[in-house]
């Protein structure tokens, strides 16, 4: 595989070159409806590139393929079977996880030291945590 690849921001790259104007959601339509105030923070790019998967990029109701290409890269580049990108943050990638190996009642090993995102999926999906106490190991420098 090409490692070289960036799909995504290939993808990204391409809408802006075009010029393209959304419009639908998000409301700061690429930057033109910014506060001006927060324009002046924190810039207009982060807004240009704030888009949904449409013209080019992949949506959820009609896939071009690029998402599967960066999940497929990402899977080869770390040795897995497969990849999942996530755009609500490491906390629901987590929860997520969590749903997909231990269902309502059933018995889960965990952490004390655990994120707080574990605790929230182990009271959301019902599962019986079966806490383990960490002992930290100096020679790896984790619990």
């Amino acid at each position: 595989m090409d490692h070289s690849r960036v799909p995504v921001l290939e993808a990204l790259a391409d809408f802006r070159r075009r010029g393209d104007i959304a419009y639908g959601p998000p409301g700061h339509k690429q930057g033109r409806g910014v506060d001006p105030r927060v324009a002046e923070i924190v810039g207009l790019d982060v807004f240009r590139s704030d888009v949904l998967s449409l013209n080019g990029l992949d949506d959820r109701r009609q896939s071009q393929g690029v998402l599967s290409r960066a999940q497929e890269l990402m899977a080869d580049a770390v040795g897995a079977e497969h990849a999942f990108f996530s755009t609500c943050g490491s906390s629901l990638s987590v929860k997520t996880a969590m749903l997909a190996v231990a269902g309502p009642g059933e018995k889960l090993l965990l952490s004390r030291n655990a994120h707080k995102s574990v605790v929230a999926a182990v009271v959301v999906n019902g599962v019986e945590p079966i806490w383990v106490h960490p002992r930290f190991d100096a020679e790896r420098h984790l619990a």
